[in-house]
């Protein structure tokens, strides 16, 4: 189970959760399948750093800890919250595709707001810790992720912010911010650019997300980016936010500050055309036939997530290949 909840969002009966261990219920409870795009955000950090010959490996171990363990409380108190809301009432989006631990009775709200604590508890003790050893500088971006954390899912989300906190997030804050403490206190632009090409990604996920749900989010007065701007606008943006990571990439090695092995993410252009294909056309009304429809409602985040899982790992390889001509240099 510890591996599945880390590849998808399982489905799971009131009867199988109760033969779950504490770490799979935690994994389940905390959406643990996407952990991925913030591991690779701080991968991305402590490479950069690496390169740039300031790099430790504690420093850098902790920082992973620290962003998985603030997402998955993110991830938690978003349940909690749109729980104590209503939100999730009536078969709604979040409950049809994977376990909801208070909706569908999993855990009480007692034992679910411990998790969040714990989980909360420990991510901001490594955030603290990590900040006092590097400098104000590190203080300033613990500051923004502790409102990010907390405000997301209320306001941020309701009013059409919650997309364009994720550039923020995934970006200055995970990326740049684990190059902050492992470099011990370095900076570097070129880091806060190679944040932004990466952030892209995980908020084309969020995205297809939030397309997926709109209809539902309309009616429960949830102002997403989506919902304000309408499908088509919205999976629009999404193909064009995929093509200027490209553009940022390409660019970044024509003027060279970045060397050739970054071309390496042209590779996932096949799967970069398939999910285009998927965002031209309308959302479907039904769960497709087919392979298409397995993971409904789950459909057009499905997509985006599969292709930024793959761009995001090219795009750390050629980092990693980045670095090791940088060092043979």
């Amino acid at each position: 189970m510890w591996m599945k909840a880390l590849r998808v969002i399982p489905r799971i009966s009131k009867e199988e959760w109760t033969h779950l261990d504490l770490v799979s219920r935690w994994l389940v409870a905390s959406r643990a399948a996407v952990f991925i795009m913030t591991a690779l955000a701080g991968a991305i950090g402590g490479l950069m750093a690496y390169r740039d010959g300031h790099f430790s490996l504690s420093l850098f171990l902790l920082a992973i800890a620290g962003i998985v363990l603030a997402h998955a409380t993110n991830n938690m108190l978003n349940d909690f919250v749109d729980h104590s809301r209503g939100v999730d009432k009536d078969n709604y989006y979040r409950s049809q595709y994977g376990p909801q631990p208070l909706e569908h009775g999993l855990l009480t709200r007692a034992v679910f707001m411990n998790y969040i604590v714990i989980t909360g508890l420990a991510a901001c003790g490594i955030g603290i810790y990590l900040a006092y050893i590097t400098g104000p500088w590190a203080w300033t971006i613990f500051g923004f992720g502790l409102f990010f954390l907390l405000f997301y899912t209320w306001p941020l989300k309701y009013i059409g912010l919650g997309e364009p906190a994720v550039v923020i997030v995934w970006g200055p804050l995970m990326v740049g911010g684990t190059y902050l403490v492992v470099s011990g206190g370095h900076w570097d632009s070129m880091v806060l650019l190679l944040s932004l090409v990466y952030s892209l990604g995980p908020t084309t996920v969020l995205l297809g997300k939030h397309t997926d749900k709109l209809a539902e989010d309309r009616v429960k007065k949830i102002g997403t980016l989506p919902v304000l701007i309408g499908q088509k606008a919205a999976r629009y943006t999404t193909i064009l936010l995929w093509i200027i990571q490209y553009g940022f990439v390409i660019g970044l090695v024509v003027a060279g500050w970045l060397g050739f092995p970054m071309l390496i993410v042209l590779l996932a252009i096949p799967k970069l055309i398939g999910a285009i294909k998927i965002f031209l056309k309308p959302r479907p009304s039904a769960a497709p036939e087919g392979v298409e429809g397995e993971n409904w409602p789950l459909y057009l985040v499905s997509h985006a997530f599969d292709y930024n899982r793959r761009f995001g790992l090219l795009f750390l390889l050629g980092l990693i290949l980045e670095v090791i001509m940088h060092k043979l240099m």
